[in-house]
């Protein structure tokens, strides 16, 4: 087995299917599974609480984007990702809090989130139009689109994290 940074973390598993072969497990699956109990993900706590975890998000980014907007600051997407498009659907996100979005992909280039109907371009699209506030819609790889995009601290623009709480860098 191997960690792998992909997504925020994942972990890749080597199986093989043989009659003949003693499997072993490796020392690393102890290591991940005391990781897990330390952080609380085999106590039912930490699944009830998770319900509210996710309200909180919603609350504070929709607090964040409302305010923005009340005060003229323009906040503009980085990134396309499911994971992204699922979370400003749940937040009931659209292009009325979010001018649009940017995307390396130039195949979503030119098209629109799914529900939110946010408005895909290419990344050159931040670097015209100066926004105060850069979404890391990938949030999972934060350092990378930060360091990508540092450029945007010229004008004086922060760059917005949403998970696990909304941070503003």
């Amino acid at each position: 087995m191997q960690e792998l940074p992909t997504h925020g973390g994942s972990l890749r598993v080597f199986a093989r299917l043989n009659e003949n072969t003693q499997l072993t497990v490796q020392p690393i699956v102890e290591t991940i599974i005391n990781r897990e109990i330390k952080k609380g993900f085999t106590t039912i706590e930490f699944f009830n609480d998770f319900p509210k975890k996710v309200e909180r998000v919603k609350k504070d980014l929709l607090a964040f984007l409302k305010a923005a907007k009340a005060g003229g600051k323009k906040v503009v997407g980085y990134g396309a990702p499911a994971k992204g498009n699922t979370l400003l659907n749940y937040c009931k996100v659209g292009a009325d809090l979010i001018s649009f979005t940017v995307d390396k992909n130039i195949h979503k280039q030119g098209k629109y989130l799914p529900g939110s109907h946010i408005p895909v371009f290419s990344p050159d699209k931040i670097r015209a139009e100066k926004p105060d506030y850069v979404l890391i819609l990938p949030w999972n790889i934060r350092d990378e689109v930060m360091s990508q995009m540092s450029y945007i601290k010229s004008w004086g623009a922060k760059f917005v994290i949403p998970l696990p709480h909304v941070e503003i860098i």
